[in-house]
């Protein structure tokens, strides 16, 4: 039903400041609530043994050993945080132009999972399927000799590294490098290795955006980037029709659920995406945005709490039914106290 003014009654029969008088009334006809079930944590994860390094650009944000990671999983369990999501720290020595260390089976990510899913099987635990950790030229896909990023020849090790993955005991693999038809070759192989319960998130409509530069720190892997991009297959940030083709397309190839990143500046694709197909859709607050409310806080220019909780409120009433966000330990905190 479309809602015209003849639809309500007016002034001063109809009066909307009733329904905002007190708290009680406020809370009773509020459409959008945050809770921590909406929520999944992004980690660093490095390897060694009591390792914990802050990453410069995002305050409050660490990367981990595994060791040091499992009291957080602890923490996310007993907060109600459903899902940790994985991103590794690679070891320089392993960085090669072909990201080859993505597909090993004793390498740092399966490592990880099969740690959590043993100690904590209650935990989701989620993991990054692109190269840019693992290459030497930080791009999340396999260059030709003109440095143009192939599409078919990076699917293939991709298929590899959601499978190696997959094995370990992952629950859900997040396909974030934007080639074309990778939902559908992952998908496919997971089919015939029997692993029909690993689900997949699709980054189904991920912008070249600027706002991932703190992430890159994080993961190391903007030195080797340097002054390239990745244009050639992330989305340009003018289209919003083509995010709808593309999460038609990762839907089609059997993804259980899509994610639109960066989130904030987004929120219009997310309504959108919502709205055409009805599916389970995520949205990434990424680095960028944690860092700037991160920094505003600091300077005491923003209420810290205030605008986390806004903002995470902000990507429910788009319509995500879940958000990634590095605030995922202090929101779910935070909520918990309210609770109290």
């Amino acid at each position: 039903m479309t809602l015209h003014a003849s639809n309500f009654a007016p002034f001063p029969a109809g009066r909307p400041r009733r329904l905002r008088r007190d708290a009680f009334t406020r809370n009773l006809v509020r459409e959008n609530a945050l809770t921590a079930h909406d929520l999944i944590y992004p980690v660093f994860v490095l390897d060694g043994q009591r390792r914990c390094e802050a990453v410069a650009s995002m305050p409050g944000v660490e990367r981990l050993s595994l060791d040091l990671l499992l009291p957080v999983a602890e923490e996310c369990v007993k907060l109600g945080i459903p899902v940790m999501a994985l991103f590794p720290v690679v070891d320089g020595s392993l960085k090669t132009w072909d990201g080859k260390e993505a597909t090993n089976p004793e390498g740092l990510v399966p490592r990880v999972v099969r740690e959590l899913k043993k100690r904590f099987p209650e935990l989701g635990v989620m993991t990054d399927v692109a190269l840019d950790p693992f290459t030497t030229h930080g791009q999340d896909g396999l260059p030709d000799d003109n440095g143009y990023i192939m599409n078919d020849e990076t699917v293939e090790v991709l298929v590899q590294q959601a499978l190696c993955q997959a094995e370990a005991g992952v629950d859900i693999v997040a396909p974030s490098d934007m080639m074309d038809g990778r939902i559908g070759a992952i998908r496919k192989a997971l089919e015939a290795k029997k692993l029909i319960h690993t689900r997949i998130m699709a980054y189904s409509a991920k912008y070249a955006s600027a706002f991932y530069g703190p992430f890159r720190d994080a993961v190391g892997s903007s030195g080797n980037l340097g002054k390239a991009d990745k244009k050639v297959y992330q989305m340009d940030p003018g289209n919003t029709d083509e995010a709808l083709r593309e999460v038609a397309m990762d839907i089609a190839e059997g993804a259980d659920m899509v994610m639109v990143k960066p989130g904030m500046p987004y929120l219009d694709v997310v309504r959108r995406v919502k709205d055409e197909f009805r599916v389970p859709t995520f949205a990434y607050q990424v680095s960028g945005e944690y860092a700037m409310l991160k920094a505003a806080a600091q300077n005491g220019w923003l209420d810290h709490d205030a605008v986390m909780m806004e903002s995470l409120l902000a990507f429910k009433r788009a319509g995500a039914d879940g958000v990634l966000t590095y605030f995922s330990l202090d929101a779910a905190r935070l909520l918990k106290q309210q609770q109290a």
